[in-house]
């Protein structure tokens, strides 16, 4: 069963489902939009032959585009960006995040595969952008760039998203890939 905007804002005023900042404004019908940090991790393809998934290397560096005001993503590039938005799942809800249909029709993407947000997650959410259209894309902090569903489970899992893997619990501003830790015995 998907959440309403009556009942996001009830389970937000329980204390819930927590969502700071959090502004009224954001509430859609069955959804609450998220808004881009200033924060991006941009690739170092010009430095690294590839990704090794065993690695725990860094291939990415962090940028803070606050002073500019603006990011351009241009065609086929892949960035990580985060939501200003810290969340937490209750136990019983699953979140489920989604690109805004207006950015999908310019061809910006927002995740590749990371869509789910489980249980007992809290953090802010890192962003899979990437540029699909023939043209620059040119992105802004604090735009609208995704909304977060929620879904009533049918009942509580037996161990939440913190109580048995941590690797991107409490995370905050964009988060590198730490599949690495898949690894390591």
């Amino acid at each position: 069963m998907v959440l309403s905007d009556k009942d996001i804002q009830e389970n937000i005023e329980k204390g819930e489902i927590v969502i700071k900042p959090f502004n009224k404004e954001s509430l859609q019908p069955s959804s609450y939009d998220l808004h881009l940090s200033s924060k991006f991790i941009i690739f170092d393809n010009y430095t690294k032959e590839y990704i090794d998934v065993k690695s725990n290397d860094e291939f990415g560096k962090l940028i803070d585009i606050t002073d500019k005001g603006y990011f351009i993503i241009h065609p086929g590039e892949f960035v990580l960006g985060a939501t200003i938005e810290y969340v937490k799942i209750p136990s019983f809800l699953v979140a489920r995040i989604e690109g805004k249909s207006s950015l999908g029709r310019l061809g910006l993407i927002i995740h590749a595969t990371a869509g789910y947000v489980d249980p007992g997650f809290e953090g802010t959410l890192t962003l899979e952008i990437t540029n699909l259209s023939r043209l620059p894309i040119k992105i802004y902090p604090d735009m609208k760039i995704a909304q977060l569903a929620f879904q009533k489970m049918l009942s509580i899992p037996s161990k939440l998203y913190g109580e048995y893997n941590n690797k991107y619990q409490g995370q905050i501003d964009p988060t590198s890939s730490k599949l690495w830790k898949d690894f390591v015995q």
